[in-house]
């Protein structure tokens, strides 16, 4: 197969190198974006033979490892959630860290769940539909359940809540504001959190709003759940993305 690079003089041809200053091999693969070619009906240059030799050079000389956000897991969370004031504010917090840990949640589907969303149950726990996320851009949505413990702490706050299109929302002198939380407020939660329960500083560091899917997966694999399972609790489509999350779980399969 003819490369698209040798149609250039030697001098223009491809010579991706080590990108400099670059910390992760996955940068070199950002540019140029895939979508704007495809939207002009170019062809991708990164998918010439010679360019991906080329990155496959970087990733063997830059072997980084990705960086995996510290996993809150079920007792840490127990941890932060008992740390929460008793004000209408710790009345939410502890519902979003405890709904958010048990359905897995990215901190983009939790802040956009509605009251809509969430359906009561008869043997007193909630089914949560999330239904668009990262790895479902077409919004087929995923059924997700929580334990009788989150039910009655989400009870409590919708409670106070009352009626209102998103399921959590900013609190404004004492009284809700009816639109979304941004996504950046999961990792300030978790983070004011881990300061709340006493953390250490450096520990805190290794948070952030990932932190609840990484420890709820990591959970459900040291209590003996399968593969298949834990897949479809956290809407994985991946097994090798699944095993990155649990790669760091302590789990001695000896012990």
């Amino acid at each position: 197969r003819r490369s698209r690079c040798s149609e250039r003089p030697k001098s223009d041809r491809c010579s991706i190198d080590l990108p400099p200053n670059h910390d992760r091999p996955s940068e070199s693969r950002n540019h140029p974006p895939g979508e704007v070619l495809a939207g002009g009906q170019l062809e991708d240059p990164t998918l010439d033979e010679e360019v991906q030799l080329a990155i496959r050079r970087v990733r063997r000389a830059k072997a980084v490892r990705p960086r995996q956000a510290k996993g809150l897991n079920k007792s840490y969370l127990d941890r932060f959630i008992t740390a929460q004031p008793a004000t209408p504010w710790g009345v939410r917090n502890k519902s979003m860290l405890a709904l958010g840990y048990e359905i897995l949640a990215r901190r983009s589907e939790l802040v956009a769940l509605k009251q809509s969303d969430v359906e009561f149950r008869p043997d007193g726990t909630h089914q949560v539909l999330i239904p668009r996320s990262k790895a479902d851009p077409f919004g087929n949505g995923r059924l997700a359940f929580t334990s009788p413990s989150t039910s009655q702490l989400l009870n409590d706050w919708l409670e106070w809540r009352g009626g209102g299109q998103y399921l959590f929302c900013p609190i404004y002198r004492g009284k809700p504001i009816d639109r979304s939380l941004s996504a950046t407020s999961v990792k300030r939660l978790i983070k004011s959190g881990a300061a709340l329960a006493g953390v250490d500083p450096a520990e805190i560091l290794m948070f952030s709003g990932h932190s609840m899917r990484v420890g709820a997966a990591q959970d459900l694999l040291i209590a003996g759940h399968d593969t298949a399972a834990i897949m479809r609790a956290g809407g994985w489509k991946s097994l090798a993305v699944l095993t990155r999350y649990l790669e760091s779980a302590e789990h001695n399969v000896w012990a």
